[in-house]
């Protein structure tokens, strides 16, 4: 049998559109289903991955935050590319922080940063998250337990260099910030298991934007999208993007 990666999409909605980015050691499926939602409402919507993601972990580790970036901005370019003149940005985790430094780089509509981290882990730390990834990765690939340890063996003698400048990515979103004068909504899950949940207040006042909200979803955990209140998260969204100022 086949394993079948998620690829990235582009969903044609109507004229206003939405750039969605998934998070660090993940993929488009984080995104998917509010993609596809906000399509239905009328918003083309289009969601990269970033080099080294929705492949096997082998190939994330020589990848880092500038490749990522790159990804993100060529991603903003297609959308400028296929006429789309006004672009809002939702982000999941390192994307919200992606969002968040469009938000101060480049002309968009709105932003809505989703359980992004301004608060700094260890190299260690993170770097345990990788190996979850790199983990559960070749389950997925349906290898046999003896095979995925050999693999694990051999892929831990890789350390993962960039790590230190993901660290410095978040350093330096955070202390930027407060140039951000787009309408932001910034949404946060309260079981939060993956990032200090203090991130979201930080965003929240840090911002500039006049038009500014922070909503906390009680019963999700950290990819919200994919969790028990993603319905409302849809919903509140939506709302979101339709007070923004749209010219069509």
């Amino acid at each position: 049998m086949k394993i079948v990666t998620p690829k990235p999409f582009f969903f044609e909605g109507g004229d206003r559109a939405v750039l969605l980015l998934h998070g660090f050691t993940g993929n488009s499926a984080d995104v998917r289903m509010l993609g596809r939602f906000l399509q239905k409402q009328g918003y083309s919507c289009l969601a990269p991955h970033y080099k080294g993601h929705g492949v096997p972990p082998e190939e994330l580790v020589h990848t880092g935050p500038d490749d990522w970036w790159k990804d993100v901005m060529d991603a903003y370019n297609e959308l400028k590319e296929k006429g789309y003149e006004e672009i809002a940005v939702a982000g999941l985790s390192l994307g919200g922080v992606f969002s968040l430094k469009l938000g101060y780089t480049e002309p968009v509509k709105g932003i809505v940063p989703m359980c992004a981290p301004m608060h700094i882990k260890s190299e260690e730390v993170m770097y345990e998250g990788v190996l979850d990834y790199a983990r559960e990765f070749k389950k997925y690939e349906q290898k046999s337990e003896e095979q995925i340890e050999e693999e694990m063996e051999a892929f831990q003698k890789t350390p993962m260099k960039t790590l230190k400048a993901l660290q410095d990515l978040i350093s330096d979103v955070r202390s930027n910030i407060d140039m951000i004068y787009t309408p932001t909504f910034v949404i946060q899950a309260r079981n939060d298991e993956m990032i200090n949940t203090e991130s979201a207040n930080i965003i929240y006042e840090s911002i500039e934007s006049d038009q500014k909200d922070l909503k906390w979803y009680e019963e999700s955990g950290h990819v919200i999208t994919l969790d028990k209140e993603k319905e409302q998260l849809h919903e509140d969204v939506l709302a979101f993007l339709n007070t923004l100022d749209w010219t069509k």
